[in-house]
């Protein structure tokens, strides 16, 4: 770990144009864009690195992350223009992680080599399953064997740091199904894998058509057998939906979960910055015209007060592997841990938590869990 740990900042943009929007995806994005519109987009997320670079030019980059939405169809010219603006104004540490999201229909060779030259060192990259019928009752537009066309130019052309998105708890999703899906992906020999259960959003399209999911205990199944699976195959777990091999855990959302500082970019963007957290506007034309000309685009902004921050602190730490180190909560918020670590302890006979040599975590197990125990901790 640095020291001076303060002094580092990792940096999110959002880039919130799709090509179609996927039907389970409650993110903030928009489709029907043209190149002016993107053109400026760029502007305003350059005017708005000019005002968080005032007072704050102390801070050195370490984790720079571009998410969406879709990246990709931002452009490659775009996003390096992006990248070396944000290097003009912040420095960057010599091992800066920096990620761009793509999917795999809009990702090419031109592409790939435009962002290793802007200095991406990291794709994250939405794959979703190996099934084709499942793909398309997502409302992907891709087929896996785009996806595996995809990944093979970018470690080509790019990176071999990749990471895949994967989801589980599909309609007609079977056990054997959904394994394979774990082993194809396994194939495309990734650094870095997350797996999500899929969550209905009532405002999505796939809400409204009322599918039939996997059940609750079918679903706890699957995420059980992955990871085990998954161990079986090299890639530590090392936060609920997150694995890896060794030496590839993603370092800017680590920073999430360990409440170090960071900066949102761009419409519908987040931020946990001097003890507050503080969003920008899910709309990117008053996003825009709102920068542009000078005018607040923060939607919500709250201050954390400290038993607040112990509480997201705990709730953070017990969805990764590594857990409450009681003797950094302690030094970190001044209080004891002991009333938290004599719940926590409950769960211990049930296998759905350890605790042992100041350190207290849960358990694969208690991961499918967690929302549950840490309610139960926090007293919420």
């Amino acid at each position: 770990m640095r020291n001076n740990i303060d002094r580092y900042l990792g940096i999110y943009v959002h880039i919130p144009f799709c090509k179609r929007k996927c039907d389970y995806c409650d993110f903030y994005s928009v489709c029907g864009f043209d190149d002016s519109l993107l053109d400026r987009y760029l502007k305003a997320l350059i005017k708005q690195l000019d005002d968080y670079v005032v007072g704050n030019s102390r801070y050195t980059v370490d984790t720079l992350y571009i998410g969406g939405g879709t990246p990709s169809v931002f452009g490659g010219k775009r996003l390096a223009q992006l990248i070396k603006e944000i290097g003009k104004r912040f420095d960057f540490t010599p091992d800066i992680e920096i990620t761009v999201e793509v999917n795999p229909e809009s990702a090419d060779k031109k592409l790939f080599r435009q962002l290793k030259r802007a200095g991406v060192n990291r794709i994250s990259m939405g794959v979703q399953s190996s099934s084709d019928e499942q793909l398309l009752s997502l409302g992907r537009l891709h087929d896996f064997k785009t996806a595996e066309s995809a990944v093979l130019l970018c470690r080509e052309y790019c990176t071999d740091n990749i990471s895949l998105d994967l989801m589980y708890g599909l309609e007609g999703q079977t056990m054997d199904g959904w394994i394979r899906s774990v082993e194809d992906i396994v194939s495309l020999e990734p650094a870095h894998i997350s797996c999500y259960a899929l969550t209905l959003e009532e405002s999505t399209p796939m809400a409204q058509r009322r599918p039939v999911l996997p059940d609750d205990d079918t679903v706890a199944d699957m995420y059980l057998a992955a990871v085990d699976r998954l161990g079986e195959l090299g890639f530590e777990q090392y936060e609920i939906s997150n694995f890896c091999r060794r030496g590839y855990r993603s370092a800017h959302n680590s920073r999430y979960w360990d409440l170090r500082p960071y900066i949102g970019i761009g419409a519908a963007a987040h931020s946990f910055f001097g003890d507050k957290r503080y969003s920008t506007i899910r709309d990117v034309d008053g996003y825009i015209s709102g920068i542009l000309s000078g005018e607040s685009v923060i939607d919500e902004a709250d201050e954390i007060a400290v038993k607040n921050r112990i509480g997201e602190y705990i709730m953070l730490r017990l969805r990764t592997i590594d857990g409450i180190d009681e003797s950094d909560f302690e030094r970190r918020f001044r209080t004891p841990f002991d009333s938290y670590a004599e719940k926590l302890k409950k769960y211990v006979p049930t296998a759905h938590a350890e605790c042992g040599g100041g350190i207290y975590r849960l358990t694969p197990k208690g991961f499918f869990i967690s929302n549950t125990i840490i309610c139960d901790v926090l007293d919420i």
